[in-house]
């Protein structure tokens, strides 16, 4: 087997291009890389990438050369036309011009500041003169012959007059490596890169000059067009739920308060209706047929064994429009409409709230919803759900413990346990009170949960600010993978 080593390996990985670069440097030496491309017929781009390859095999020398070059903005091409407006005020300005002269000027606003900042007037009552010796024409020369290392141009960048733009330009020269090698003389041939049928069959290919490929060489990256990865992670959830066997709700934004609240056995002066955690908005709606149960059921506690809230209950504030603050309203009025077991349905929608945002709150995000309604549920059914829903999700390690809703009872908020962070809670669950249910006519147990879809984004992204959900970070996009769908389940 003959091996090739030296000069004769190197130039057996050299491409077609690179020899055609090396035999034009033979005589240029050295060249930017537009005028190579007029010479070679081809790209600046592309000789630039032909040159990278070259230098990697130490053959050619790249110089990457960043020219800083001033631009006027829209406002610069007029001042540059007429004057900067404190030389055009100051050229107004003549013995006896009285302050009130001055502001009739179109470029008093901008140029009395500047002639005042300056120090090239004095103010005298309603009189205005010059300072003796003042001139703009340092200003008008940096407006005119812009230079990085004068101050004026730095101030004209600064007013938003001039903008400073960057060229970068490539030098290409050979090495001497590369002469020498231009010298043992270049095989220019044209290269084959595909083999067809026909050069395979007649054993053509065995003399054609085939083109070397470098396979240690990492392609370029590519960006292909994907799903933002929170609409991924909820397209996972809605389709894990659609697996279990649920329905989905679909719902408004805009909710009554007798929907959102009340249905719910949530009181009137619940501090969870205030205006510092919902969005009231001036629109009312007229209560539903049957309201009165509802009311009955806040004031007294209705026909069952409960005594209510007592209070007030008024119909005028459960008539109030609000953007929701739960998926919760949809739940409940899917089982206004369906009071017959079963049902099985989820929700997973905006909602929005009056919060502070900071990295882990925002005034709206996105909430799942689930209830289960049956003859025979229990409060171990809902456990199970919860743990197989999660599972699904990709969290193997689920605890619960006792909590508090107004809504159901028993409650409960479900626990996940991260690596190296610890145990965090993702929504709380329960079972509908009997003041909720009774005043639907439903007489079977309704297990009901809602967690914040945000969170298990956060967790499953690996990210500390939630606001990165919603911002359209470029790079965050591209390198987040796309999601794998989870192998969990119990």
């Amino acid at each position: 087997m003959h091996v090739q080593t030296g000069y004769g390996c190197k130039m057996a990985e050299l491409t077609q291009n690179e020899k055609r670069l090396l035999a034009v440097l033979e005589t240029e030496k050295k060249a930017d890389a537009p005028h190579l491309a007029g010479l070679l017929e081809a790209s600046p781009e592309a000789v630039v990438q032909w040159a990278h390859l070259a230098q990697d095999k130490g053959f050619v020398s790249v110089e990457r050369i960043v020219l800083k070059e001033f631009a006027y903005t829209d406002e610069g091409i007029r001042y540059a036309k007429n004057g900067l407006p404190e030389t055009q005020l100051l050229r107004f300005i003549l013995p006896g011009t009285q302050l009130a002269d001055l502001q009739k000027h179109e470029a008093f606003r901008i140029g009395f500041g500047q002639l005042r900042k300056k120090g090239l007037v004095k103010v005298e009552g309603a009189a205005v003169t010059k300072i003796h010796g003042a001139s703009t024409d340092a200003d008008e020369s940096a407006l005119k012959n812009p230079s990085a290392a004068d101050p004026k141009t730095k101030e004209l960048i600064k007013r938003g007059i001039l903008q400073e733009c960057e060229t970068v330009r490539y030098a290409v020269s050979i090495t001497p490596e590369g002469l020498a090698l231009t010298k043992k003389g270049l095989d220019l041939r044209e290269e084959t890169g595909t083999l067809t049928r026909d050069q395979i069959l007649s054993g053509s290919w065995k003399t054609a000059n085939l083109r070397h490929y470098d396979v240690s060489k990492l392609p370029k990256k590519a960006y292909p067009g994907k799903i933002h990865p929170y609409e991924r992670i909820i397209a996972e959830m809605r389709e894990i739920l659609l697996e279990m066997g649920f329905e989905e709700l679909y719902g408004d934004i805009v909710q009554q308060c007798f929907w959102n609240f009340d249905a719910l056995f949530q009181p009137q002066d619940h501090p969870a209706r205030e205006m510092q955690d919902t969005f009231y908005l001036r629109e009312t709606i007229p209560l539903p047929p049957g309201y009165e149960k509802v009311k009955s059921m806040h004031l007294s506690g209705g026909d069952t064994s409960s005594t209510g809230w007592g209070g007030v209950w008024k119909e005028e504030k459960a008539e109030q429009c609000v953007l929701r603050t739960h998926t919760t309203s949809l739940s409940i009025q899917h089982l206004a409409q369906n009071r017959k077991p079963p049902v099985k349905a989820f929700a997973v929608g905006r909602v929005y709230r009056r919060e502070t945002i900071d990295t882990t709150h925002l005034a709206e995000f996105e909430q799942l919803e689930g209830i289960v309604m049956d003859e025979d549920v229990t409060f171990g059914n809902l456990l199970g759900i919860l743990r197989e829903f999660y599972n699904r999700m990709g969290f193997t390690s689920v605890r619960f413990k006792p909590s508090y809703y107004p809504y159901t009872e028993p409650s409960l908020d479900a626990e996940v346990y991260i690596e190296g962070i610890g145990w965090i809670e993702m929504g709380g669950a329960g079972v509908f009170r009997e003041e909720v249910t009774a005043p639907l006519g439903i007489t079977c147990p309704v297990l009901a949960w809602g967690l914040g879809v945000s969170r298990i984004a956060m967790l499953r992204l690996g990210l500390k600010d939630l606001r990165l959900l919603h911002k359209s970070d470029v790079a965050f996009l591209r390198e987040t993978p796309s999601l794998r769908k989870s192998k969990g389940g119990i």
